[in-house]
């Protein structure tokens, strides 16, 4: 990659292999708080704004096969980019441990993302081991992962097979020059769609799928996906453009608001509100009134949902971020490669994370000195810790 590249998108987080235990904090990576009194007692924490940890979700690769403008640019992430060596990812034994020491504070749903999550080889393995997992009241977490659904043709069954619940596809568009141009690939939308077909088949459902609207770029497919997907089953989710990480060169002029987005439709096919499932749900669900499904609004930027956010996301080499928007993590992978680390005193760090949590970053975002989640410096990218 060109300096002039790099200076005009801006930097990102360098995350670079930790070699011993006490490496994390000279890499810039913050130390865990000290752990809250913990006997193995399982009991659910809330942070220092009442919001209660109910969501992990999992970053298994740094890696993908799209170069999606808004998340993984080709101009930053090209072929010179220094991806993270195996050792320094979370091996599977590690990130269950986390996702078990979550599931004693409250947790009830993992979610597995990437990168493209099923990149990393052997990801049924994984799942299997989440799968034997129980949340506080007994019962197996929900289990879900995002894709770009291009390997879901060949591994549909086998990560059903495996334990995984139901899956989200990432898709922005159905036009194939439109897809080719915000995917960066070589990739036909086909194989997308055949991959979604796949996974209805063998029953990872309810399939949502994820389309991030660009005014000016792919709004001109709000209408033809939504045509697609109606009375198939398939849940489509619109997402506003957001300002995540530092290297999507995000400009407010291209955020379309829900509100703009539901009213396109609405002009089609009227819309009727529906009541959520949960207070902490991401998106505003909508059914259609002729009965042919719901359709959902994430919308960040227009309409913060921060008051109600349970996520804490997992990064594939081991640092825990409590903001989506967050310019640091907090080191868990030391810990868990320290000796005679119990789980008591994992599960007593986490709850002593969440509960000095304060972040509202996308409620702050209109002000022009709102402070970042957590220090300075920039903003994390997608791509390490997942949407």
């Amino acid at each position: 990659m060109r300096e002039t590249d790099a200076q005009a998108r801006g930097p990102i987080i360098p995350i670079q292999p930790l070699t011993t235990p006490s490496a994390a904090s000279s890499q810039g990576a913050l130390t865990l708080p000290a752990a809250v009194a913990f006997g193995g007692e399982k009991k659910a924490v809330t942070d220092t704004r009442g919001r209660a940890l109910e969501d992990l979700r999992i970053s298994v690769t740094d890696r993908c096969n799209f170069r999606c403008t808004y998340c993984m640019p080709r101009a930053t992430f090209g072929r010179h980019h220094r991806f993270l060596p195996h050792e320094a990812l979370l091996s599977f034994e590690e990130i269950t441990r986390v996702a078990a020491a979550s599931l004693r504070l409250g947790v009830r749903k993992l979610r597995l993302t990437g990168g493209e999550p099923l990149l990393r080889k052997d990801i049924e393995r994984l799942i299997e081991q989440l799968a034997g997992l129980r949340t506080l009241d007994g019962q197996p977490p929900e289990l879900t992962l995002t894709t770009n659904g291009v390997l879901l043709t060949r591994k549909a069954q086998s990560l059903k097979d495996a334990g995984l619940q139901r899956i989200t596809v990432s898709l922005d568009a159905l036009d194939p020059a439109t897809f080719t141009r915000m995917s960066d690939s070589e990739v036909p939308v086909s194989d997308v769609l055949d991959g979604i077909e796949a996974a209805q088949r063998v029953g990872l459902a309810p399939i949502k799928v994820n389309m991030v609207v660009q005014k000016g770029v792919n709004d001109g497919e709000i209408v033809p996906m939504a045509r697609h997907f109606r009375g198939t089953g398939v849940e489509l989710r619109f997402i506003e453009f957001m300002d995540v990480g530092e290297t999507n060169r995000w400009d407010l002029s291209q955020v379309l608001p829900s509100d703009d987005v539901r009213a396109r439709l609405h002009a089609q096919w009227p819309l009727a509100p529906v009541a959520a499932d949960r207070v902490a749900d991401t998106a505003q669900r909508w059914a259609y009134e002729d009965g042919a499904g719901r359709v959902g609004f994430i919308s960040s930027v227009t309409q913060a949902f921060c008051g109600d956010c349970t996520r804490l996301r997992l990064s594939t080499d081991g640092r825990l971020y409590t903001c989506l928007f967050a310019t640091q993590g907090h080191d868990i992978r030391s810990l868990l490669r320290t000796q005679d680390v119990t789980d008591a005193e994992l599960t007593g760090r986490l709850a002593a994370l969440w509960g000095l949590r304060s972040d509202r970053y996308s409620e702050l975002r209109s002000q022009a000195d709102a402070p970042r989640s957590e220090g300075s410096g920039p903003r994390v990218e997608m791509s390490y810790i997942g949407g």
